[in-house]
């Protein structure tokens, strides 16, 4: 489990994990010592909270995957900053996302071969539980990006 955690970002560690009916949650925390602000790009360690953020993932051995990351938010030290706090990001997961990137690249390879209908059931069978109305959100998203030149990887930031 440990290295799977550190595949979805080197910055998380792995603490614990639960299965529950067709559901399996992987319990993380973060292993940084400071976190750069997103807003001014100076590093912090000053940690003002924490919270727990639970995001979707690819499923493991035909169950519902979740991660429950314990996030910190930090105080931004920068006087010219805008912002006094900023949350801790991690490479797996876009901001206030509740999928990872890995699963959103999985909904819309499905979804581009077949009708939103028919990918919603598709996915839902022991993969994800998505709609076809956020299917068809997700590949227009992805139509302006790619159309305005961006990658996935900003789409999600």
């Amino acid at each position: 489990m440990k290295e799977l955690v550190e595949l979805l970002d080197v910055g998380l560690s792995y603490t614990g994990h639960e299965l529950s009916g067709d559901h399996f949650t992987i319990f993380a925390r973060s292993s940084r010592d400071e976190a750069i602000c997103p807003y001014c790009g100076k590093a912090s360690s000053r940690v003002h909270s924490t919270y727990v953020r639970s995001f979707q993932d690819l499923p493991i051995q035909g169950k519902k995957t979740y991660i429950s990351v314990t996030n910190r938010k930090f105080f931004c030290d920068n006087q010219a900053c805008t912002h006094k706090t900023f949350a801790e990001s991690f490479r797996c997961i876009g901001h206030k996302a509740k999928k990872s990137d890995r699963l959103l690249d999985e909904i819309l390879r499905v979804s581009v071969e077949v009708s939103s209908v028919n990918a919603s059931k598709m996915l839902k069978n022991g993969v994800v539980d998505v709609s076809k109305s956020t299917i068809c959100d997700l590949l227009k998203k992805n139509d302006r990006s790619v159309g305005q030149g961006k990658n996935r990887e900003n789409m999600h930031r």
